[in-house]
């Protein structure tokens, strides 16, 4: 998944944003929560990061819960580096 390419955007959730990449990230849909164990690499890195609540994914895209006192300015650079790192 190098280079891949991935654009944030809002949901009416504000603990929540959907990130959507061009190319499929799962395959098939995904949900899970801090502390669930994964081999998925992107799933991993975003469940490690600090003030990470939960992701859902399904194909091109995922949404990211914050918990509510984690900050979207703090998450948004450590979420981007997940991404980057595939």
């Amino acid at each position: 998944m190098k280079n891949m390419e991935v654009q944030a955007q809002s949901t009416p959730n504000p603990n929540a944003v959907k990130f959507t990449a061009d190319k499929a990230i799962f395959e098939g849909s995904t949900s899970l929560k801090k502390g669930d164990d994964t081999d998925h690499p992107i799933a991993k890195a975003l469940l490690q990061i600090e003030g990470v609540d939960n992701i859902f994914g399904y194909q091109d895209f995922v949404t990211v819960n914050k918990t509510m006192d984690a900050d979207w300015d703090e998450l948004m650079p450590k979420i981007e580096e997940a991404f980057a790192a595939e």
